[in-house]
């Protein structure tokens, strides 16, 4: 299935490379290898970002990827009268 491994950089519970190493393996033996996904951002720890904006902007690429991976993410505008 597709992946998405999200860590931080600054995570004090998971270190770094443990999901970059897991996400390796994923690629090494799935069929189709571009299907993991890592995302690391270099900011943030284990709680995400601090920031409300910032979280708000993290949370929305987690939805589009995931909508993206079902096939709804095409936007459509909302209809005027």
């Amino acid at each position: 299935p597709k992946t998405l491994i999200v860590s931080g950089l600054n995570d004090p519970r998971v270190a770094y490379w443990e999901p970059t190493k897991w996400a390796q393996v994923l690629r090494a033996k799935v069929a189709n290898g571009d299907d993991v996904l890592l995302k690391m951002d270099l900011a943030a720890g284990h709680f995400s970002a601090a920031d409300r904006y910032r979280y708000l902007r993290e949370l929305a690429f987690d939805y589009a990827w995931l909508l993206e991976q079902l096939g709804k993410a095409e936007a459509t505008a909302p209809a005027t009268s």
